[in-house]
């Protein structure tokens, strides 16, 4: 094993991370309208991520500096080529922020409700252009010789790539529906208890429809499932991890739920970049135009610095986000000075 193939096992563990933390915050916004009724029940929703959710984000900015330090001709090639995308995930983000912050600065109903609304579609905006972005590096990008990505914005709205968007959201609901279940009591866990195991029916099937899509539009993943037998495991042990998550969720035991959907989550991106491996994109131009963690990477001095600095502070990443969510563990109470 190369330093090139530790860095793309980290590189996948990071993002994982965010897309396990940040995406049940992104889940509590996407079912903030539909199963919030009142500005008492959505101001639990709020509060119960109010602590964590800009910590969650520390992960998508250590991901953002692995690809800057590790393999900067792949964070050139996606951040020039994918420019108009990543200002749309930048807006999100920050209106997410801001109708956060807002919303219980005034106590008329249409000003919370009118943020509530933004707060929501961001958080259904984000996931679902999280979403295109894997869909798009699954499926591959029009890359040239020189590294540029050629085609606009448009180009990237691709059936598959849309179709992994709307898995994705389905997804985070069904993470962000979980961790509700832990934080809440009363009438509005109850019908938390109804909603999420229909949110998770939902993501099963999308999700099926992804990888039939996959196996019959996209080989050059897929197969690597066919060819060898231990990769199988992976995605065997995902739905392992989603039937267990279902079981715990039909029988009361939220927080056992919430670690198995998050080890399925973790399980289905490992999957992802097995199946990727060794490419990070893939051109759709030509194969011989692929950047993989050989000749996207930094050189080895790099890559052995960086790797020093990570198991430096990631102890202290994980310290302080297990710290956190120690610390407001428990049911969420609404008072005055929350959101």
């Amino acid at each position: 094993m190369t330093l090139n193939d530790v860095w793309f096992f980290l590189f996948i563990l990071i993002i994982a991370g965010y897309l396990i933390l940040d995406g049940f915050d992104m889940g509590v916004g996407i079912l903030l309208l539909p199963l919030a009724r009142t500005d008492h029940e959505r101001r639990t929703f709020l509060n119960s991520i109010g602590p964590v959710w800009d910590g969650n984000e520390v992960w998508l900015v250590l991901g953002a500096g692995v690809l800057f330090a590790v393999f900067p001709l792949a964070y050139a090639s996606l951040f020039s080529g994918l420019y108009l995308a990543f200002v749309l995930v930048l807006l999100v983000m920050i209106l997410r922020t801001v109708a956060l912050e807002f919303r219980s600065k005034e106590s008329g109903s249409r000003w919370r409700s009118a943020w509530d609304t933004v707060f929501a579609a961001a958080s259904t905006g984000l996931a679902l252009l999280l979403g295109l972005a894997f869909g798009n590096i699954v499926a591959g990008l029009p890359l040239d010789a020189d590294g540029n990505i050629t085609g606009g914005l448009i180009g990237l709205l691709t059936p598959f790539a849309l179709l992994v968007g709307v898995t994705t959201v389905a997804m985070f609901a069904m993470q962000g529906g979980i961790y509700l279940l832990i934080k809440t009591d009363g009438d509005l866990h109850d019908r938390l208890g109804r909603a999420v195991p229909r949110v998770m029916i939902a993501f099963l099937a999308l999700n099926t429809l992804v990888v039939v899509a996959l196996a019959l539009f996209h080989p050059n993943i897929s197969e690597v499932y066919f060819d060898d037998l231990w990769p199988a495991f992976l995605p065997t042990a995902a739905l392992v991890a989603f039937g267990a998550a279902w079981t715990f969720v039909r029988s009361g035991q939220p927080f056992r739920a919430f670690l198995a959907s998050s080890a399925m989550i973790g399980l289905l991106l490992i999957s992802g970049g097995v199946g990727l491996y060794p490419n990070l994109i893939i051109s759709t131009t030509d194969a011989a135009y692929n950047l993989t963690i050989f000749n996207a990477a930094s050189a080895e001095n790099t890559l052995v610095i960086t790797l020093i600095v990570a198991l430096i502070g990631m102890p202290f990443v994980l310290l302080y986000t297990t710290g956190v969510y120690y610390i407001f563990r428990g049911k969420t109470v609404v008072d005055p000075h929350g959101y």
